[in-house]
């Protein structure tokens, strides 16, 4: 008999189960051989568990090439790959040109759907003077009109007409910050598609989400308590002789803007006028139908009831029993019209914002789709290697540190060249899904793109007029010193990037419930905002009545769970977990049975797509379940203690062959 090798004893306990059933692994005397090594028991319970084979879904993933080595081939295939190469670039960046005209669109489509709501909510003074009301005032309005630029533009607007205090504006322009991070969290569901590329997308996506929320949850009581960044900023703005300067550099806009021009252009002073109060605005279209104008000022002579009414310095004469003045009368003549889709269509502002809405969210699922497609074929072998090194290695000891703040300053330099937090944060959201970018990369990134949106608003707010240039730069650097406060909070210290791991957490949830993005989108930027805005509206009593037992119902489940799983020895039993509640309560299962059979149910009626991946997930699920099974039948040490320890002939075979003997 050949003896068992080392590597592949197993324990006691199967050789004992396999010399007492199987008389060939035996010596005459039905005893073990005396060669034979018996090792220390251990557990492989672990390894029918868990795949060894299978990755963490976290990890970076290979991008291998599956072709031929440049060294391989001929001059014909060399040409071939550089021509391919070529093509798939000028694609690429065709792709993303038209991934960043959508965002455009899709910013326009939301204006005319929602724009005139905006300015209604921006209207009510009395609402804003609450810090937590201005707060989702701020988020509920950059999501209609899905630009922080335009959102921070109004409230500008509103305190230089003086019709808000730059204190009350502060919670709006925080509100503000967070509604500009749900583009890239929907560019994050467009990749649904792939499992592992979800998580990654959906976490990359959200880590911005998450460090916006809780910078709001620190600095906002702060700030309605103390003041503070009214206060640094104020001392600012007085420190220092700010003279006005050039508009914002438009960099990016000069490359898109022939073709947004052509589909649609947009007045957004409607909205402004609309928030300050001009009744006439309401009438007015969002839609630009005339693009090139020429305002007229006239000297017109008009009648005043006495002397007493005429302005000083104007000219005033008494003719007869008519005391005459003269005023200034400013005509508007349109010169040229616009040459977009929709400047002879006649729609209203709502029909034309539905289609845009449509067309654009098509145009930007189908270019991500592609644009993902191709650096998956572009980014292998070498190239991979380059890229992933150059993005994701840190800087040799002891500047290890360094890098995450050249990240920051790589990302705030970025989205001041593209002069758009969400276009920048969309366009690394799929390279995150992909594994190009791992999500401690695009942590520091994000924090630089939010810096950086906020550079392009200080040099806005210097080309406002010298009697609103103090307000409006106050405004602007109170944006800056927020993020700069919160990045301050989340990131020098790694023990405080509380954010990457609530990313994470998310992105696993919704990569096993994929539902459930859905439902925290609508829940983070829809439903908790209109909440909390319906109940400032009823006062700060109802406020405070309903939000102070949510609050601490929601502390004190969150200090339970980090108990639960580090410390369950100091909660009373019923607490050690949550079983005693009704499963719907604590588990998502029941939840994910009634969507999926409702998805299944849709997927008979309407298409046959939920019916696939529902078919792709079951056998999938059946598969592991039929290797963890014959495992455990033909390994006789994880068969259960009440179960017979006879096995058929080709089990006995197996198991021999296992154990590296020969059967005869």
């Amino acid at each position: 008999m050949k003896s068992i090798p080392h590597h592949q004893a197993a324990s006691p306990h199967t050789e004992a189960t396999s010399t007492h059933n199987y008389p060939n692994l035996t010596d005459d005397d039905g005893k073990a051989p005396k060669d034979s090594v018996v090792l220390p028991a251990y557990s492989t319970m672990d390894l029918v568990d868990k795949d060894p084979d299978e990755d963490d879904p976290w990890n970076l993933p290979e991008l291998q090439d599956t072709g031929l080595k440049w060294s391989e081939l001929d001059a014909k295939g060399k040409v071939m790959r550089v021509l391919t190469s070529i093509v798939k670039f000028i694609l690429l960046v065709g792709f993303l040109y038209m991934f960043v005209c959508s965002l455009d669109v899709l910013s326009s489509a939301f204006q005319l759907v929602g724009g005139k709501a905006a300015g209604d909510i921006f209207q009510d003074n009395a609402v804003l003077s609450n810090p937590v009301a201005g707060l989702v005032i701020g988020v509920l309005v950059t999501v209609l009109v899905q630009s922080s630029s335009t959102s921070s533009s109004i409230v500008v607007s509103m305190v230089s007409s003086g019709l808000l205090e730059v204190q009350s504006a502060v919670p709006v322009i925080m509100g503000a910050n967070i509604g500009t991070s749900v583009t890239n969290t929907i560019v994050a569901m467009m990749q649904a598609g792939d499992r592992n590329e979800f998580r990654r997308a959906f976490a990359g996506a959200t880590v911005h989400d998450f460090f916006n929320w809780l910078s709001v949850l620190i600095l906002l009581p702060l700030e309605a308590a103390t003041g503070v960044l009214y206060k640094l900023t104020k001392i600012v703005i007085d420190s220092f002789n700010i003279q006005g300067g050039d508009n914002a550099p438009d960099l990016l806009n000069v490359i898109t803007d022939p073709l947004t021009s052509a589909i649609i252009e947009l007045d957004k002073t409607v909205i402004s006028d609309i928030a300050t109060g001009d009744p006439a605005a309401r009438n007015k279209s969002l839609i630009k139908i005339w693009c090139k104008t020429e305002n007229i000022t006239t000297l017109l002579n008009i009648t005043v009831p006495s002397a007493a009414n005429c302005t000083i310095g104007v000219p005033c004469w008494v003719e007869g029993n008519k005391t005459w003045t003269q005023i200034n009368v400013t005509e508007t003549i349109n010169l040229e019209r616009c040459n977009h889709i929709f400047a002879y269509a006649n729609l209203p502002d709502l029909a034309v914002g539905l289609i845009l809405l449509a067309l654009s969210l098509l145009i930007l699922c189908t270019c991500l789709i592609l644009i993902v497609k191709l650096l998956n074929s572009m980014l292998k072998g070498q190239v991979a290697v380059v890229i992933k090194k150059v993005l994701n290695t840190d800087f040799p000891f002891p500047f290890g540190w360094v890098t995450g703040y050249i990240a920051i300053l790589v990302g705030a330099g970025m989205t001041f060249i593209v002069q758009s937090s969400s276009v920048f944060t969309s366009a690394i959201t799929p390279l995150v899904g992909i594994g190009v970018i791992s999500l401690e990369r695009a942590y520091p990134l994000t924090l630089g793109s939010n810096i950086g949106t906020t550079t392009t608003a200080i040099l806005a707010a210097m080309a406002a007029p010298g009697e609103t240039l103090a307000n409006s730069l106050q405004i602007a650097l109170c944006h800056f010193f927020f993020n700069i406060a919160g990045i301050l909070l989340w990131y020098p210290i790694p023990f405080t990037r509380i954010p990457i791991r609530l990313a994470r957490a998310l992105g696993n949830r919704t990569a096993n419930y994929r539902w459930f993005a859905a439902i925290y989108l609508l829940l983070c930027f829809f439903l908790m905002p209109l909440t909390i805005l319906g109940l400032s509206l009823a006062g700060w009593q109802a406020l405070v009545g309903v939000a102070v037992p949510i609050v601490v119902l929601a502390i004190f489940i969150i200090i339970v769970n980090l108990m639960q799983t580090r410390c369950p020895r100091y909660l009373p039993s019923r607490l050690r977990n949550w079983d005693f509640l009704p499963r719907p309560l604590h588990s998502m299962a029941p939840w994910d049975g009634v969507i999926m059979s409702g998805m299944a149910f849709c997927g008979t009626r309407c298409c046959c797509c939920c019916k696939c991946c529902q078919k792709t997930e079951d056998e999938e699920k059946g598969g592991k379940e039929r290797k963890k099974s014959q495992e455990m039948y033909d390994n006789p040490a994880l068969t259960r203690d009440n179960e017979p320890l006879e096995a058929p002939k080709e089990t006995v075979k197996l198991t021999g062959l296992c154990l590296g003997d020969t059967v005869s």
